[in-house]
């Protein structure tokens, strides 16, 4: 029986020598026509793969130098506006004051020059009204007496 059976195993183990063959070929061309190129093309498409994440982060590194770049080149220009609106500002400022200097020296001048003349013509009124005065009295005078010294004669 036993020798039975070792012939069964011997036979079973014959028959199965052309089945093992077969898968072992059939795993090397599998490894060879398959997996290989497989590998081969997954490792490509991953090596692509890691290339364009990695262009893509140096091109968003770049684009982030490049907004950088235009806030600080846009706030030195809105600095370089301001600087200029506020030398304009000023510069209108001294302009309009300088004028109104200009104005008020020339009002001030104008008021004394008139204060000088007022007091010209007050002066010449106050020697014509003296001048007068001495008339107009001997004219109230003789308006005066006359009927006083018409009754008087």
């Amino acid at each position: 029986m036993q020798q039975a059976m070792f012939q069964q195993l011997g036979a079973f183990f014959v028959g199965a020598i052309p089945t093992t063959l077969l898968f072992i070929v059939l795993v090397i061309a599998y490894q060879l026509l398959v997996q290989k190129p497989l590998t081969a093309i997954l490792s490509q498409r991953r090596a692509r793969t890691q290339g364009a994440v990695e262009d893509a982060q140096k091109a968003i590194a770049a684009a982030e130098a490049r907004a950088d770049e235009y806030a600080d080149k846009l706030r030195q220009a809105r600095n370089e506006v301001f600087k200029v609106r506020e030398q304009r500002v000023q510069q209108w400022t001294a302009e309009r004051d300088a004028a109104l200097d200009v104005t008020r020296k020339a009002a001030g001048l104008k008021v004394s020059q008139a204060k000088t003349e007022l007091e010209a013509e007050a002066a010449q009124a106050r020697t014509v009204i003296q001048a007068s005065a001495g008339d107009l009295a001997r004219q109230v005078v003789r308006a005066v007496l006359p009927v006083a010294a018409g009754e008087s004669r």
